[in-house]
């Protein structure tokens, strides 16, 4: 029998929940703390999946001795305790945005590669049973070679202080997987608005060239809704076919060039574990303790979130400048 490994999860908020059902549920883990900033909130979640409340980052870790710390904290409020957990020697996966700024973001991937430090991040789009199927039609050759691809995803605000949050906190999801699929972005030329809320980019789009010639475009907006029917869509167009991606979880559509024939993933009846889009969370959790226990890097590390913010950065810049802005390609991650 493996052991079961002890997991602790910081964050007590709407999406931390997600990574306590997790752990608490896996029969392979124990859900050994929940950590917060809120001392009743922490209490109630910790009471929630039976495990124990702790406010200070410290002392969960001296006394439980987590074998994996997962984080789950506001988008803007990352930084700080990731340093002090990656500076207390525990096995980290961290929620997306890495972080705003890309000093912090250099300064965590340096001091957990000091530390020979296991250091993922949960771009859990790429385990979306949709996107598995597409990936492999590129590798199979059922598209040909890609020569352009879209991302479009947009629904209501998660404002904080940064005048970029739906850039960075949301369309990191778009970055990640277009490269995950098409490979290295080498350029960017935007354009954004503030039309809605002053002073604030709540929609953006984005040109977009990639290292083998194909181009690709983004759009993503905190101007829309996700009751809205498609409010996330890829496409893959290559020489030989199309790939269609709707709702990272809810449909995926193989068509070849000249052929009025689809063929169509749908999530069957009975099907609920690739329905779900939280549950491509629980499928990105198998990979990441496999991971784990083979003393090999995270599934997706955290230099993912590193690139993801390099090229919202360049995003920044293109608009800001109104030129197009060159991107070097970064680590595989």
């Amino acid at each position: 029998m493996t052991a079961r490994l002890k997991v602790a999860v910081v964050g007590a908020g709407g999406w931390g929940e997600q990574h306590a059902r997790i752990f608490a549920q896996r029969p392979d883990t124990d859900l050994v703390a929940v950590a917060g900033r809120t001392p009743q909130r922490t209490a109630d979640r910790a009471a929630a999946y039976g495990t124990r409340p702790y406010t200070d980052l410290t002392a969960m870790v001296e006394t439980e001795r987590p074998d994996l710390i997962t984080v789950s904290l506001p988008n803007e409020g990352h930084f700080e305790p990731t340093l002090e957990l990656i500076r207390l020697g525990v096995p980290l996966l961290v929620e997306k945005p890495l972080v705003f700024d890309l000093a912090e973001a250099d300064q965590l991937i340096a001091e957990a590669a000091e530390r020979d430090l296991f250091f993922g991040i949960n771009f859990n789009h790429r385990y979306a049973e949709p996107v598995l199927r597409a990936r492999k039609a590129i590798a199979d050759g059922a598209l040909g070679d890609l020569v352009f691809a879209t991302w479009r995803f947009g629904g209501e605000p998660n404002f904080g202080t940064s005048p970029h949050a739906n850039l960075i906190e949301t369309q990191c999801h778009g970055f990640d997987l277009l490269e995950h699929l098409c490979g290295p972005i080498t350029s960017v030329a935007a354009q954004m608005t503030d039309k809605t809320r002053t002073g604030v980019y709540t929609t953006l789009a984005v040109a977009l060239g990639f290292a083998d010639g194909a181009v690709g475009s983004l759009v993503g907006s905190y101007d829309s809704s996700y009751a809205y029917p498609g409010t996330q869509l890829v496409e893959l167009n290559g020489t030989a076919g199309r790939a269609l991606i709707e709702d990272t979880v809810a449909r995926l559509t193989l068509q070849s060039v000249g052929d009025e024939t689809r063929h169509v993933w749908q999530a069957g009846y009975f099907n609920d574990a690739a329905r779900q889009f939280h549950l491509t969370f629980d499928r990105h959790v198998d990979a990441v303790l496999a991971a784990l226990r083979d003393g090999a890097q995270p599934p997706v590390h955290a230099r993912a979130g590193r690139r993801a913010l390099a090229l919202a950065t360049a995003v920044i810049e293109s608009f800001e400048t109104g030129r197009r802005v060159a991107v070097p390609a970064g680590d595989p991650s």
